[in-house]
């Protein structure tokens, strides 16, 4: 076993000796591609979202030099019909690219990866002819080992990313992969299959044409590898069960992204970061990818600014995906860089509406805090607004209350109420900044129905909880009536501290004139 040729199933070992979910299905969907035309897949996703932990399986899976049955026999993939066509029957060539950064030098990567490899692959075939081009000596090796390659290309993009500014290192990179892929008559001979993972999707512009052959799955169109991108709801359930934590409180901490037929997608990392640590936060904060969120939420963009804290408020935005160049550095417009955050997973993407929401908690929190450092007028000016009007709520002032919500809604042109739908928009967009001592519920089962919206404290806030009930045409009153009437805060009874009520209501033919927007907040009583 080697560092770069057959690497074993040591890796794969390790992960099944902890908590595992099982993704071995994604085995089965390599097997479909091997020795085809769609033998080249390359999966995009965020960081901490298990690609390395898929490349391990997939190593472990192909290894012929190892004997994996034991890490499989249990899995999804064992009843597989071509389960064992394919198990520890491939030499496998794996690079982990941020490994390998960390070994050599830019400059020196392509050599060194060549070099490394040939020597692998003449200790286990001293027969090999080495040929004066890299692909010829793989190809040499494929005939004299009797099969074709498995090539599995951790974190591809990583060489891109890090010679961002030496555009000449980068293009040595990429002529070394179009050697090896671009080059169907010798592409052919070498490789049976190749996975390659990524954090973005190729770029459009032609300067990693060396890769454009490969089948592409991102956050945004993940097709069939939809349910390997996190934990699905069912995977996130049995583990609560098997470890006894609060499904609930999983849910609404980390899930939130969403696929075609997978409805929830959990992020795996987080999920179990919270069950080995038992306890629920935001573990986005211990990435390297959430230092750069302030950065660019805060390019200056028309309505980028409105539409974060409208995001952060639980309100979607649209967004135009198709425009994007694929890289960390081309912006020309908002929708660019709102496509960058759903590639990166601060946002979610459905496909069916062309919307993004902020998935979680955990990625709200993260939001909330970057959007503090951002120095632009009128994201401090909303932070402000909205900060005090959470006070104003929880200090009873009605009119204040009402007349925040008032201009948010004057500002909001482009808002035209005919429903409380339309009204709990604005509500979003007035409390953005709740996250600091609120976790929001919408439509939460209370008494004989349903809450429109709850903010329930933090554990570490003193305020009071808020059920907030909406009215469209009615008054302000008797949205207090239908809270006390259907019992909505017993769904609070767990949480024990203090509750306010609030109604709001809008009427287009406001009798005093003055005001469309109407406000009532009472004390929630136990006894009464």
């Amino acid at each position: 076993m080697g560092n770069y040729l057959n690497p074993g199933n040591s890796g794969f070992a390790r992960i099944r000796n902890s908590a595992y979910v099982d993704k071995s299905g994604l085995v089965g969907l390599i097997n479909q591609t091997i020795n085809t035309s769609m033998c080249l897949t390359c999966i995009s996703r965020p960081r901490r979202f298990g690609k390395s932990f898929a490349a391990k399986m997939l190593c472990a899976y192909y290894d012929k030099t190892c004997d994996s049955t034991g890490l499989f026999d249990d899995l999804e993939i064992a009843r597989d019909a071509r389960y064992r066509d394919h198990l520890n029957r491939y030499d496998v060539i794996y690079l982990d690219m941020t490994g390998v950064i960390g070994e050599a030098s830019m400059s020196e990567l392509v050599p060194y990866i060549q070099r490394n490899v040939v020597r692998e692959l003449t200790e286990q075939y001293q027969d090999l002819i080495v040929a004066e081009g890299f692909a010829a000596t793989l190809a040499n090796a494929a005939e004299t080992a009797g099969n074709k390659f498995i090539m599995i290309i951790d974190e591809w993009d990583a060489p891109i990313r890090e010679a961002a500014g030496h555009p000449d290192q980068q293009r040595k990179y990429l002529e070394f992969l179009r050697a090896l892929f671009k080059n169907s008559g010798m592409t052919d001979k070498i490789f049976a299959a190749v996975y390659m993972t990524g954090i973005l999707p190729i770029k459009k512009d032609g300067s990693q044409s060396a890769i454009s052959d490969f089948k592409e799955y991102t956050m945004i169109k993940p097709r069939q590898f939809g349910k390997y991108v996190g934990f699905t709801e069912d995977e996130v359930r049995e583990l609560c069960q098997e470890h006894g934590n609060n499904f609930e409180k999983m849910k609404q901490w980390y899930d939130g992204y969403a696929f075609r037929e997978i409805a929830s997608v959990y992020n795996p990392n987080s999920v179990m970061e919270a069950i080995r640590n038992d306890d629920f936060d935001s573990y986005w904060t211990q990435t390297s990818a959430a230092e750069s969120l302030m950065g660019y939420i805060s390019l200056d963009f028309d309505g980028l600014g409105r539409t974060v804290s409208d995001l952060i408020g639980g309100v979607g935005a649209k967004v135009d995906t198709k425009g994007f160049a694929n890289d960390l550095v081309t912006f020309r417009d908002r929708d660019d860089v709102l496509t960058l955050l759903i590639h990166l997973g601060y946002l979610t993407y459905d496909e069916t509406t062309q919307k993004v929401h902020i998935p979680n908690e955990e990625i709200r929190m993260e939001f909330a805090r970057a959007i503090r450092q951002v120095r632009r007028d009128d994201t401090i000016r909303r932070v402000r607004e909205s900060e005090q009007l959470i006070q104003d709520t929880v200090h009873g002032k009605e009119d204040a209350v009402a007349g925040q919500i008032e201009k948010i809604h004057e500002e909001e042109s482009s808002l035209y109420y005919n429903n409380e739908q339309a009204l709990r928009s604005v509500i979003k967009r007035a409390y953005f900044s709740y996250g600091d001592e609120y976790v929001m519920f919408e439509e939460l089962p209370a008494g004989a129905g349903y809450a429109d919206m709850v903010y329930l404290p933090k554990k570490d806030s003193v305020l009071p909880a808020l059920v907030v009930e909406l009215k469209w045409s009615q008054s302000a009153e008797s949205a207090i009536e239908q809270i006390r009437d259907r019992r909505y805060p017993e769904a609070l009874r767990e949480y024990g501290g203090d509750v306010l009520l609030v109604g709001i209501s809008y009427s287009k033919e406001d009798p005093a004139g003055a005001r469309k927007h109407r406000c009532k907040i009472e004390r929630y009583e136990k006894d009464r």
